[in-house]
């Protein structure tokens, strides 16, 4: 006989307004612990240095997390100009340091070159694996690290404000992968300046945006009221970009038995034209709730994972 978990069969996303110098570890525990869910995870690590939109799926919400891990995401952040540090943000020890401070129009007319497809090497100081080891483990014991060149894309960037003369604050949209350290890093070379990241914020991850993110403290405001189900969002807004089939409860009933279901070409031609290009994943719903993530087929739907939900998404 299965064990049984502990904790409640709760579903749904939590928009989390992560606090600054707190792990996204910690911050699924709080969640966690708040629902008393069965299981939780995150979409997205956040860094300590950052606050803003931190993903927390609970229950059934966790099997739709690698399709939000690859939504596109939307930083602020601030550069503060006259040194660079060992972790490229303000936590790190001062490795280089310079007089020359860029004007915002400078930095406006250095951007293009960063939007697109380009090329960027990750900080010695992330969670890249170096033969098996988390690169920062391996910066903060000394050792030199060199990482690879990884192809990111950034869809846009543009000059937000300058506070003053040592500092500007820039915003963000890219794909996934990006970061924004190396950025920074790239972009003050190429304006022969020193630099790093003095503050970072998240503001969208897919669907997820600040409008709709809470923080720690009203959750917990919330469990004293007993009224925690107000902040969960439907396990499907993960899936915000992935074309959805209603379909029907004999159909819901096979694809929830793993088997696959017969499209008619009415189907078929709609869901094409809805459809990312290189995507075949489709969404199945019945009575408005998610039942199966499905791979398009020959004419066919085939369920590659099966949601448990009521009507309340529990």
């Amino acid at each position: 006989m299965a064990r049984r978990r502990k904790g409640d069969a709760v579903s749904g996303w939590i928009c989390l307004d992560k606090p600054y110098d707190l792990t996204s570890t910690h911050a699924v525990s709080r969640v966690r612990r708040a629902f008393n869910a069965q299981k939780a995870g995150h979409a997205g690590t956040l860094d300590p240095l950052a606050t803003g939109i931190l993903p927390i799926a609970l229950g059934e919400a966790t099997k739709t997390v690698p399709f939000l891990m690859d939504a596109d995401k939307t930083y602020r952040f601030t550069i503060a100009w006259g040194t660079t540090t060992a972790t490229l943000d303000r936590e790190g020890a001062v490795t280089a340091s310079s007089d020359v401070r860029p004007t915002p129009a400078a930095v406006a007319t250095a951007l293009p070159r960063f939007v697109g497809e380009i090329w960027q090497v990750p900080p010695a100081y992330s969670a890249v694996k170096v033969d098996g080891e988390r690169a920062y483990d391996l910066a903060r014991a000394g050792e030199t690290v060199e990482l690879a060149a990884r192809q990111v894309t950034i869809h846009a960037a543009r000059v937000v404000e300058a506070a003053d003369a040592d500092h500007v604050t820039l915003e963000i949209d890219c794909g996934k992968g990006t970061y924004v350290r190396s950025l920074v890093r790239d972009l003050a070379e190429a304006l022969g300046a020193c630099g790093h990241v003095s503050a970072l914020r998240r503001t969208r991850v897919g669907a997820f945006v600040e409008a709709r993110a809470i923080t720690l403290e009203f959750l917990e405001e919330l469990s004293h009221k007993r009224a925690l189900a107000e902040a969960l969002l439907p396990v499907e807004t993960a899936l915000d970009d992935i074309p959805a089939l209603a379909v029907t409860t004999e159909d819901a009933f096979r694809l929830k038995q793993g088997r696959s279901i017969v499209l008619v070409p009415r189907q078929v031609e709609t869901l094409r034209d809805r459809l990312k290009p290189g995507s075949r994943t489709v969404s199945a719903t019945a009575e408005g709730v998610v039942v199966a993530l499905c791979e398009m087929r020959a004419g066919r739907l085939e369920p590659s994972r099966v949601f448990h939900l009521d009507k309340s998404g529990d």
